[in-house]
């Protein structure tokens, strides 16, 4: 029993768990109602818990792709950008009119919708792997032109969608209990956790992140790995971008994805994963999400206005990267070590004095 609390304490989970179980407590304790879930008249749950799933759904899904990304010693700071363009692409297809008929076939436009998320992931995908650019440079040329481009799409404007089916999307659908939302995340989920268990695509990408020379010269092709890790990460923008735009039946490029890489990143620091690259954690990274709008509907019980937020997870990033510094995990060795020590040093007085 204490071998396994040991082991678990070490691994890349413990420090996600803890802190989404901290802030449930926590919110258990002072927000009054908050485990509640109520079911309605046609079946679906409601409560607190619930909107917590739903609404890091999306994050969940851009955690997915800013993981991979990182894992390659990347990221990608543009995804609310794409996140806004993919917005405005489904939304202005589909059409604002009044009378509630789609001026493009909602199909083709989600497909139009998801396929601008990848070409913008294609875009930085050639920037960073043939052109060599650092990443986050790379990215922040997309991050900045990116509401640019949504605006010119959506024509200044915020184009509400009257077309039903649409709200689908995140909505829900009749007989199920949860929105459509959080079930596309969970197949995501699931889906990326069988491709990166079944093939050897994840063992490449810890072996770019880690030494892309040395990958190279062991036949890993380094250039598409790159490629296709930020053409990756585009389509979780992208679908995040026909979801985000379904709750609100609407595309603003103002706050289309607003803040959203930074959420992302968070999550992704939080479940384990080294900025630095190598090794990674998808479902560390999912707990993170989860645990990054924890935090976020916690402050907003506490009172903490939308301008503020940003602040408090700021500081939550500073933190994890310290503890996740070389010089922070050197000293926790040193302490282990020392701890270890004392031990055995007890261990052998106490068979002296026997």
């Amino acid at each position: 029993m204490m071998e396994k609390l040991k082991n678990f304490t070490s691994s890349s989970l413990f420090l996600p768990i803890v802190a989404l179980a901290v802030l449930l407590i926590f919110n258990g304790i002072f927000v009054e109602g908050f485990f509640d879930i109520q079911i309605t008249e046609d079946g679906r749950l409601f409560g607190r818990v619930i909107d917590i799933l739903t609404r890091s759904s999306s994050l969940v899904i851009l955690s997915l792709g800013m993981t991979l990304v990182i894992a390659t010693s990347g990221i990608d700071i543009s995804v609310g950008a794409v996140v806004a363009i993919s917005a405005a692409v489904v939304c202005t297809l589909i059409g604002g009119r009044g009378d509630g008929v789609a001026e493009t076939p909602m199909a083709l436009a989600m497909l139009a919708s998801v396929g601008i998320g990848i070409l913008c992931g294609i875009w930085n995908g050639i920037l960073v792997a043939k052109f060599k650019i650092q990443a986050v440079v790379a990215t922040l040329i997309l991050m900045t032109a990116g509401r640019g481009i949504a605006q010119l799409l959506t024509e200044g404007q915020i184009v509400t969608v009257y077309y039903k089916p649409f709200a689908s999307i995140a909505g829900v659908i009749p007989g199920m209990p949860l929105p459509t939302n959080v079930f596309i995340a969970l197949a995501m989920v699931l889906l990326v956790v069988f491709v990166m268990k079944k093939t050897s695509i994840g063992l490449f990408i810890q072996s770019v992140g880690i030494n892309p020379t040395a990958a190279k010269y062991v036949g890993i092709n380094v250039t598409l790995v790159l490629f296709l890790v930020y053409a990756f990460s585009g389509f979780c923008a992208g679908v995040t971008g026909l979801i985000e735009s379904s709750l609100i039946k609407a595309a603003d490029a103002n706050n289309a994805g607003l803040n959203m890489e930074m959420d992302a990143i968070l999550a992704v620091a939080l479940g384990g994963t080294l900025l630095s690259g190598g090794k990674f954690y998808l479902g560390g990274s999912v707990i993170g999400a989860v645990t990054i709008q924890t935090l976020t509907t916690t402050l907003y019980a506490l009172g903490v206005s939308a301008d503020q937020l940003p602040v408090v997870k700021a500081i939550a990033v500073i933190a994890i990267c310290l503890i996740q510094s070389k010089k922070a995990r050197d000293l926790f060795d040193k302490w282990k070590s020392g701890r270890s020590a004392k031990a055995v040093t007890a261990d052998a007085k106490a068979v002296n004095k026997a």
